[in-house]
């Protein structure tokens, strides 16, 4: 049975959360991990959209901290998909911290997961087409595309 395509816009999400004390150590810092976990659950929510999937996590490119996340700023996760293949897709995630009392915003990372959609036996399963709909997503997938051979060539 053949899935229809479905373009990018059915799928993105964006995710806030005010970070609190349990999100981070002793002087304040909200731990990284606590932030990848919100940008896996992203990724994930985007892709069962797409799929109408089970979906795990096979890969994430590149989480690094370009700035620091503090306790009580209210973080905001921009999440869609870049580019599918036959069971796997690229979900892009942008990540946002906000001072909530200065309005002030800086934008912590971008990160790319690769998300496999699983049948009911949790084996890989065909995903639908993805519909590139502006000339962001048309650039979002070109990218995506040189990652995905990056990832195929052998390592040394």
């Amino acid at each position: 049975m053949a899935v229809e395509a479905k373009p990018v816009s059915a799928s993105r999400l964006v995710l806030a959360q005010v970070m609190t004390p349990q999100d981070a150590n002793v002087y304040g810092n909200v731990h990284g991990g606590n932030i990848m976990r919100l940008a896996d659950t992203a990724a994930a929510v985007v892709a069962i959209r797409h799929s109408e999937r089970n979906c795990v996590t096979a890969s994430v490119d590149r989480f690094e901290f370009h700035a620091p996340v503090y306790i009580g700023n209210l973080v905001t996760l921009f999440a869609s998909l870049n580019r599918v293949g036959r069971t796997s897709m690229e979900v892009g995630v942008r990540v946002e911290a906000e001072d909530l009392r200065t309005g002030k915003k800086a934008h912590t990372n971008s990160c790319y997961f690769t998300m496999v959609a699983l049948d009911g036996d949790g084996r890989p399963v065909a995903v639908p087409d993805l519909v590139l709909e502006t000339d962001e997503d048309r650039r979002r997938c070109e990218a995506a595309a040189m990652r995905a051979a990056e990832r195929q060539r052998p390592k040394d």
